[in-house]
């Protein structure tokens, strides 16, 4: 088995705010094989954003491991976290103004970061036109981007993206700011990209839809990864009585999408918040192992009698 693009091992993330740390991961576990199109889910201040910064090299972990295509990003010189953010990364922000500048045609913002990478003016002007067309927009390479309506920006901010070629794209919010069709189109436009050139896609989303068409969806919970949906290969055409209609944390339907709870290299996991609610674990809990699974089951007192 080949080693995953993305490897995260017990990553963790302090910031310091005045007087306060606050813990923004703590020792998240993550794998992502090249090729993929994964989607991150999770509530406000869950962690995923700070996961998305250290993984376009923006911020730095406080510890534990982060190696993407081969890079540490906890060991990278000033002169490597530059070629890495150049070379093997591409980011699409939610906000068009952080994307492209908006004195430039989407053309000469496609070349810019080819011109700062020391590409030739023939072939960044050759490169720009091919993206554009790649994403729809081979007419418009002249137009800036306030002539452009949203999704079309969302779409050259993807040609500007991939300028460079990475080996990994990452989009934070791709959809956030467009109606659904638009969104529908940028997301089919992210699939097609992703099969097409094999490119490693890792998206921040709170769209469902997003979550219901990739490869795969990881929820984080309180700075750690907590489940895994991923898409079954083939439809179930039937759900047994016993089994949910939707999956417990993220709600996609259970005919096609397959739910499980992460466990990390310590031998954490996070229960779903939907079970603590429900059943008065109380803080602890009973484990029974038995031959091929493992039972988790409300503790109980010689007060509070048998179940």
């Amino acid at each position: 088995m080949s080693e995953p693009i993305v490897l995260c091992d017990n990553l963790v993330k302090i910031y310091k705010v005045a007087d306060l740390e606050v813990v923004a991961l703590q020792g998240l576990d993550l794998e992502v094989e090249a090729g993929e199109m994964m989607a991150i889910v999770g509530a406000s201040g869950s962690g995923k954003s700070t996961l998305l910064n250290i993984l376009s090299g923006l911020d730095l972990p406080s510890a534990g491991r982060c190696i993407v295509d081969g890079y540490d990003l906890t060991r990278l010189s000033n002169a490597q976290r530059i070629h890495y953010r150049r070379f093997i990364v591409g980011q699409v922000w939610q906000q068009s103004g952080r994307n492209l500048l908006p004195e430039l045609s989407a053309a000469a913002n496609v070349e810019l970061p080819q011109m700062l990478s020391g590409v030739s003016g023939s072939q960044r002007a050759k490169r720009a036109k091919e993206l554009l067309a790649m994403v729809g927009l081979g007419d418009m390479g002249h137009k800036r981007p306030f002539q452009l309506s949203g999704g079309e920006q969302q779409r050259a901010a993807i040609a500007v993206a991939l300028a460079n070629q990475p080996k990994l794209l990452l989009a934070d919010e791709p959809t956030g700011e467009l109606d659904s069709v638009t969104a529908s189109e940028v997301l089919h436009l992210m699939r097609t990209l992703n099969q097409e050139l094999g490119l490693t896609i890792i998206t921040v989303t709170h769209d469902a839809a997003i979550a219901a068409e990739v490869d795969r969806t990881i929820a984080i919970r309180d700075g750690r990864t907590s489940t895994e949906t991923v898409r079954r290969e083939t439809a179930l055409e039937s759900v047994e009585a016993h089994m949910q209609t939707a999956s417990a944390v993220i709600g996609l339907p259970t005919e096609t999408h397959r739910e499980s709870v992460l466990i990390d290299r310590a031998g954490r996991l996070q229960l779903p918040k939907e079970a603590i609610e429900r059943i008065p674990f109380n803080g602890r809990a009973e484990v029974r192992i038995t031959d091929d699974h493992v039972e988790i089951w409300p503790l109980v007192t010689e007060t509070n009698g048998k179940n």
